[in-house]
């Protein structure tokens, strides 16, 4: 059985989390097995990048270097493992976010992320469906929702990290450049209202999810 690589991406407060976990009990339910894992993330070298990347004051272009090291690693010995055994692999945010946040939230260098792009994400496994250059998912949901919402959602809800510290404007360009992403990318993305009851949103998904073929 091919492996299946589907990410959640979304502004923070979009809500993935819970959806990510209901669609990898579904994989499961129907025998396939599953990896879970996250962006910055996923390794104990991507994590520990994704403290200083959260947490630490730094230029756009150190903290893009910073998060497509920690994606390199997290490539090398999670994801592709897992799919060259025929896993799925449901990953919270892969390059897409950093592209949102670095390329649209920090105005950084699009050009330059798409170079970083190429080189942290070439295949040379030879099991990229119709010869793919570079490894992207089978398939993004992006969970579409106005920053003023998501900031009303997570009012309160933890400290919150620099990202998430951030104000309205910034995330109201990171939706931007996600939707400028899904536009490049329309075979790939899946836009979900992230605005409906999570019980709408969850049906919207699995639909999405079925129309695919991939479940």
């Amino acid at each position: 059985m091919n492996g299946l690589f589907i990410s959640f991406e979304g502004i923070d407060g979009a809500g993935k989390s819970t959806h990510i976990a209901a669609l990898a009990q579904a994989f499961e339910a129907q025998g396939r097995e599953v990896t879970r894992t996250r962006e910055p993330g996923g390794t104990p070298l991507a994590e520990a990048l994704r403290t200083l990347v959260l947490h630490e004051a730094m230029d756009p272009l150190t903290e893009s270097l910073l998060v497509f090291a920690a994606r390199r690693d997290h490539i090398q010995r999670v994801i592709s493992p897992a799919l060259a055994q025929g896993r799925v692999v449901v990953c919270d945010r892969f390059s897409d976010a950093t592209f949102a946040y670095q390329g649209g939230g920090r105005d950084f260098d699009w050009g330059v992320l798409a170079q970083l792009e190429a080189w942290v994400q070439a295949r040379n496994d030879g099991t990229a469906a119709g010869g793919a250059a570079l490894l992207q998912p089978d398939l993004t949901l992006w969970f579409d929702l106005p920053a003023a919402v998501a900031a009303q959602r997570l009012a309160g809800a933890r400290v919150p990290d620099k990202f998430e510290a951030q104000p309205g404007a910034f995330f109201e360009k990171v939706s931007a450049a996600y939707a400028r992403r899904c536009a490049q990318n329309p075979e790939r993305f899946a836009r979900i209202d992230a605005q409906e009851s999570p019980q709408s949103v969850w049906l919207e998904v699995l639909s999405t999810v079925r129309a695919r073929g991939l479940l």
